[in-house]
Order: structure tokens, then sequence, then C-alpha cells
């Protein structure tokens, strides 16, 4: 069964950073495609940014690029997402997703919140 497990949300001012996490388990971590994506209130799954596999090739959508960097640990089975330069729009419930999110997002985890906010 495949689990994924975000951490590392929280409140935070204009202009900062965080670091989120995604546990994953239950499927080979290292051949896999990884995501990240968020959902604004009020508003639908939009996409953020994916890694590849051993080439670690990364991808950002406009919105985030410069400020995010999606990274992996393979031998912790992780993924990461460090958020710098934070602004009141990246206010989102924010998820992390086996695959590559552009073409499927269907099997992701329940999500970390992180609220950008003075």
């Amino acid at each position: 069964e495949v689990q994924l497990v975000e951490s590392g949300g929280g409140l935070v001012q204009p202009g900062g950073s965080l670091r989120l996490s995604c546990a994953a388990s239950g499927f080979r971590f290292s051949n896999a495609y990884m995501s990240w994506g968020r959902q604004a209130p009020g508003k639908g799954l939009e996409w953020v940014s994916t890694i590849s596999t051993y080439e670690l090739n990364t991808y950002y959508a406009d919105s985030v690029k410069g400020r995010f960097t999606i990274s992996r640990d393979n031998a912790k089975n992780t993924l990461y997402l460090q958020l710098n330069s934070l602004k009141t729009e990246d206010t989102a419930m924010y998820f992390c997703a086996r695959g590559d999110w552009r073409v499927d997002h269907s099997s992701r985890g329940q999500g970390t919140q992180v609220t950008v906010s003075s």
C-alpha cells in the first residue's frame, strides 16, 4: 500500500521560509518520479514541482520558480520542498504525490498546511 505522509507546514510571515518533508512507503521510492502540489482556500489543485528519479531533473511551476526547491533522499525514502521568500498567495495545503503530478496525482498524501501571514 502506497503511503505518503507530509510534515513541516506551519504559520510563517511573508518573506520567511519553511521546509516540507514527505515520508514515502509501500513502493520503490527511488524508481518513482515525485511531485508536490497545493490547494489554496477555495481553489483547485495546482502543480508546484516534480523531480525525476536518478538523474534528479527538477521542474517548477512559474509561480514558484526561483523560490522553491524540490529534492529527494532515496536512502531515506523522503521527498522535500524548501520554500523561500514566501508570499501570502503561497498559503495552501501542500501535498506530495507519487509520479508526475501533471500526468496523475491520484496517489497523494493528506497534506500539510502552509499559512503565510503577518
